[in-house]
């Protein structure tokens, strides 16, 4: 369930250089998925892309790019229930939950598309996106970035590595994250499991899926009702209340630390559980770069004797 706040287009630019690209040598990359945009910015090629989704804002600077899809619904203002309704209604329908723009795709004229198929509320995928770019003069190629495991997060980094000529970049990444997430696994090793309890969303509550039930893991912690490699599901709190957790995380899909703390205030009181709100947008809604941070976010929440945060930013906040 991302957020799914629309965005302004800005002016295309011309066919040599884009707002970043400054003639970089390298594809021309349109982005509709802001994992596949952090990628391209941590294998140091952020110059090479030329378009983004209106979600894609980070880092900072991708925000100056030009916008080539948007929201189909008006969600603002909406509750986490109503958003729920409103985006079941659009895909029982048949019609997709984001509009493409074309003529601004046509002028952007990519080489490589990074796009996804894992999920239908997260980025444009299916009819509308191939529609698209069926309509380009000249079909570019498509990078579809879909993991359900860290593993294959770390796989998609190596794919859009060699796809823009990063590929030893990509390699040293992923050394890098699996050295990271390793070092925490380490540091917890021996100590008891934290029960927790990790929300993808409220009204209704959706568990824990894909990655984010391995990151617990790593990091020292057990979620009984987190899917690992498999899709999250809608659960009752009286099931969240069974699994008896020390910790409930609140990390509603799409959102950042503000609007999942004030989602986190609204839930009921369950004894013996502190309750926490995370940046899920930063660290487990989006399976790229930050993924070995999200591990070290959560071994600090969950061993902070043995994970000290190593990091300025606080993506957290316990409310009791």
């Amino acid at each position: 369930m991302p957020n799914t706040t629309g965005s302004c287009k800005t002016p295309a630019p011309s066919r040599g250089a884009g707002p970043m690209n400054g003639g970089t040598a390298g594809p021309r990359i349109v982005s509709f998925l802001p994992a596949g945009t952090e990628m391209v910015h941590a294998l140091g090629a952020g110059a090479l892309l030329v378009g983004r989704s209106h979600e894609c804002d980070f880092p900072a600077p991708v925000t100056r790019l030009p916008v080539v899809s948007r929201p189909a619904l008006r969600l603002e203002g909406l509750t986490p229930a109503q958003v729920d309704q409103a985006v079941a209604e659009r895909l029982k329908s048949g019609a997709g939950l984001y509009e493409v723009d074309e003529l601004l795709l046509r002028e952007l004229a990519p080489d490589l598309v990074l796009t996804q198929d894992l999920c239908q509320v997260c980025a444009p995928s299916g009819n509308e996106l191939t529609r698209a770019l069926r309509e380009l003069p000249r079909r570019p190629e498509v990078l579809w970035l879909s993991p359900q495991t860290i593993a294959e997060i770390h796989a998609n980094l190596l794919a859009v590595g060699d796809a823009i000529g990063r590929g030893e970049a990509a390699r040293a990444l992923v050394a890098a994250s699996q050295e990271r997430m390793a070092r925490v696994a380490q540091a917890v090793l021996g100590t008891p499991q934290r029960r927790v309890a990790f929300l993808e969303w409220i009204e209704p509550y959706f568990s824990a899926g894909h990655w984010v039930p391995e990151m617990i893991a790593l990091a020292g912690g057990r979620d009984p009702l987190g899917r690992h490699g498999a899709d999250s599901e809608r659960v009752s709190w009286e099931q969240i209340a069974a699994t008896e957790p020390e910790l409930v995380i609140v990390a509603p899909c799409g959102f950042g630390l503000e609007q999942a703390a004030v989602l986190a205030r609204g839930l009921a009181v369950l004894p013996g559980a502190a309750l926490v709100a995370v940046d899920a947008n930063a660290y487990f809604a989006r399976p790229g770069p930050r993924v070995a941070e999200g591990v070290e976010l959560l071994g600090h929440l969950f061993h902070p004797e043995r994970c000290p945060w190593p990091h300025a930013s606080r993506p957290w906040l316990k409310l009791r």
